[in-house]
């Protein structure tokens, strides 16, 4: 069975059913015992219901230059 910290990381492709019917299966027992890993889930599930289909806003046009200004600027890391 995942570990909590597991489950965190398996939850995207557990709610998109992508996940490999063992995974799959493990994944379920363990939010069968666990509420805690279950009310992330259902968290997880929420926000992405909320945002699909929202657009993705982008960086306005002022910023994005400023953001490549600086970059050119920036002395190259060793």
């Amino acid at each position: 069975m995942p570990k909590c910290s597991e489950m965190t990381e398996l939850a995207t492709d557990y709610l998109e059913g992508a996940l490999p019917w063992r995974a799959k299966l493990r994944a379920r027992w363990h939010l069968a015992l666990c509420s805690l890993c279950r009310a992330y889930f259902v968290q997880i599930g929420r926000t992405r219901r909320l945002l699909r289909g929202r657009p993705l806003a982008g960086a306005a046009p002022d910023v994005e230059a400023r953001l490549i200004d600086a970059r050119r600027t920036m002395k190259p890391e060793n």
